[in-house]
């Protein structure tokens, strides 16, 4: 994307856009181009700049002190304060410029301080999540574009798999088995990835068939493995008009098997769903039903 617009900005850094603004005229910290009429735009390096500029205000450096720094100044502080830094909001922003620059090298310094630091889950739960909640919200706007979404994606993928490779629980009781899909259409794989990830580090075992498969494919698989359960994210596909009639089936088609949906379709949209059927609100909710689950307690009753 060439341009963000000071809505852009104020979503991104967390900065008002009327501090924006003020900023502006008093310190002259950026200055954005104007439209025909008179809207502000902003380019990829002063959106960078303002991120890091936030997140120096955040821990305490006077926006007039940081006004007179250079860019280079202000890139080396934000370095060593993220080095320092405990706030998983930071760690969200230092991310966010590793979207919008493409940029390897920071995302990888980022994971991996974070999973020495916190463990995986927790990195995931406490800032790759709430980092993908941000991305989503951005891309509804256009203040992210394609190229720099699926680069971010596919990052965060590969160490998912990675993960999900290195978990292996031999001597577990009685673990459940569980399929994995997406419907057929949906291509939005993290949150269903670190279900993956989540179910297997608990010892349970796990028939993955990933994206965009047609519910046919999806019963004849459960016919032959009799599963315990089936879990589901539905973030785009069925559309608002299509889900109800989607989870309809999916009740109808498997009667004896309890199915965990979640997903931005299905959370907080007031779907009538059989007893089987279960909406997992939130990630925090899918460890509480594995931990128990674990522990030989129905999370269900």
């Amino acid at each position: 994307m060439g341009y963000y617009s000071i809505k852009d900005l104020e979503n991104l850094t967390g900065i008002k856009a009327h501090t924006i603004r003020m900023w502006e005229q008093r310190y002259d910290i950026i200055t954005p181009s104007r439209t025909d009429t008179n809207i502000r735009l902003y380019e990829a390096d002063q959106l960078k700049l303002m991120l890091n500029i936030a997140l120096l205000n955040n821990h305490g450096f006077k926006i007039s002190k940081i006004a007179h720094m250079t860019r280079e100044e202000v890139y080396e502080k934000v370095r060593e304060t993220i080095s320092k830094a405990s706030s998983f909001e930071d760690q969200i922003n230092a991310l966010t410029v590793a979207m919008i620059d493409l940029d390897e090298d920071a995302f990888e310094k980022i994971i991996a301080t974070n999973i020495l630091q916190y463990g995986f889950e927790r990195t995931m739960i406490n800032i790759i999540y709430p980092f993908l909640i941000r991305i989503g919200a951005l891309w509804t706007t256009d203040a992210i574009n394609p190229a720099q979404e699926h680069f971010i994606t596919n990052l965060i993928r590969q160490k998912l798999i990675v993960a999900i490779d290195g978990q292996f629980e031999p001597n577990r009781t009685n673990p459940k088995k569980f399929i994995l899909f997406l419907p057929e259409g949906e291509l939005h794989e993290i949150s269903l990835l670190f279900c993956y990830y989540l179910i297997k580090s608990r010892g349970n075992k796990v028939i993955y068939l990933g994206q965009s498969l047609p519910m046919n494919d999806l019963y004849d698989v459960n016919q032959v493995h009799k599963t315990d359960f089936i879990v589901t994210v539905i973030t785009s596909v069925p559309g608002a008009e299509q889900i109800q009639n989607y989870v309809d089936t999916l009740g109808q088609k498997f009667p004896q098997t309890q199915i965990l949906m979640s997903g931005y379709q299905v959370v907080g949209q007031d779907l009538r769903v059989n007893k089987n059927m279960h909406i997992i609100n939130q990630i925090q909710d899918m460890i509480s039903m594995l931990d128990e689950l674990k522990s030989g307690r129905n999370p269900f009753e």
